[in-house]
Parts: C-alpha cells; sequence; structure tokens
C-alpha cells in the first residue's frame, strides 16, 4: 500500500496501483512499480509501513480498522486496541423486544419475533461456540459406527467391545474438553488451549479428540 502525503497529514490511500493526479499533473499506475522511493516521496507517495503490534487474532478479538500516520519520513498504518469478543453467552433482556421489534410487532432483520422469553440465549458467546464445534466433531467421529449401535438395539448383532471402548472414550474427551472450555478464566486463557507446542508430534492443552475404529 501507499499513501499520498500532503502538508506532513496523509490525505490518500492506495491499497493497489492505479492513476492519480497530484496538483495539476496525473500520474499513470506504473509509477508505483517503475519509480524508486525517493522518486514516489518526490512527489509526496510513500509506501505503507503495517504495524501489527495491535492486531489480534480475529477469531477471539474485534479489531480497529486502521489508522494512518506520518512522521520521520515515514507513513504507518497500525492498529488501535482489539475488543474481546464475549465469552459468555448473551442473553435476552426486556430491553430487547425495544432493540429487536419495531413498534408494529415485526422484528428487525436478523432478529427473532413472538419466541424469544427473557434469560434466552441471543447470541453465543466464544465458550459455547468453541463447546459446539467440539460436540459436533465428536458426533463425526461417532457417526461412523452409529449403524452397529442401532443394529444391536434392534436385535441384531452386538456392538464389537473395542467399538463400545472407543465410542465411549470419545464422548469422556469431549466431556473433558468442553469442561476446560467452561473453566477458561478469559478469552486470551481460551485461545491459549488451541496452542500447539514444539514436540514431535505437537501436543496443545485441550487435546484431541479419539477415533473410533
Amino acid at each position: 500500500m501507499w499513501a499520498l502525503v500532503e502538508s506532513n497529514n496523509v490525505t490518500q490511500v492506495y491499497t493497489r496501483p492505479k492513476g492519480i493526479t497530484i496538483g495539476d499533473v496525473n500520474y499513470p499506475s506504473n509509477i508505483f512499480m517503475l519509480w524508486s522511493s525517493s522518486e514516489l516521496e518526490a512527489i509526496g507517495i510513500y509506501e505503507i509501513v503495517i504495524d501489527n503490534s495491535n492486531l489480534k487474532d480475529k477469531e477471539y478479538y474485534i479489531n480497529t480498522n486502521q489508522s494512518f500516520a506520518f512522521a520521520d519520513g515515514t507513513v504507518t498504518a497500525s492498529y488501535g486496541t482489539a475488543t474481546a469478543k464475549a465469552i459468555a453467552d448473551t442473553l435476552y433482556t426486556a430491553q430487547n423486544v425495544t432493540d429487536d421489534v419495531y413498534p408494529d410487532g415485526h422484528a428487525k432483520e436478523g432478529q427473532r419475533i413472538n419466541d424469544w422469553s427473557e434469560g434466552d440465549v441471543r447470541s453465543l458467546g466464544l465458550k459455547s461456540q468453541h463447546k459446539n464445534s467440539i460436540n459436533l466433531q465428536a458426533n463425526s467421529i461417532l457417526k461412523a459406527t452409529d449403524w452397529m449401535v442401532v443394529r444391536a438395539a434392534e436385535g441384531g448383532t452386538a456392538v464389537p467391545s473395542s467399538i463400545t471402548t472407543q465410542r465411549a472414550a470419545v464422548r469422556t474427551k469431549a466431556n473433558a474438553m468442553c469442561t476446560q472450555i467452561d473453566n477458561a478464566a478469559d478469552v486470551d486463557a481460551l485461545a491459549a488451549l488451541y496452542v500447539y507446542n514444539d514436540d514431535t508430534p505437537p501436543v496443545r492443552p485441550l487435546g484431541e479428540l479419539p477415533s473410533v475404529g
């Protein structure tokens, strides 16, 4: 990216080469690729230096837009302080009826109508989202042998003991992983559960679901 600096202020940002006009002069887009840094800076065009020191993982944080500043001959794009996403569920309150429903009773776009009650979940927090993901993974693993369970329940061949043990291990591990997620003190603690170490093979605090079959 490049920025146009005028009177020591960033007045324009270019995310890609394009034809530009500065004062009364028109410049073709290829100057961004063909001109040297000093030639571009002579007409006020500076390549932007990206400062990601405040940039957080968007899985867990809401980042600000970039802001651009010019100082000491350098244009820097930086982020403000990121906001942690809600780790707990957001619940419906009495106020939400005002927030979500128009005066005529119709729900605003993307909102429920008539079926909410105070205390219901309005939006899932990170913990619920991650637990749901674990349970979906466990369900996917178990699904491949569900037919054996159905067959046995309907009077057919019994499920092999090895499969029964493995299926139980999946459920036990899924429950343990959900407990770890519930016990995370904050967003950073939750994120840390998914960080792999340098072992061979790498290991993460949350562990892995076992396989079946």
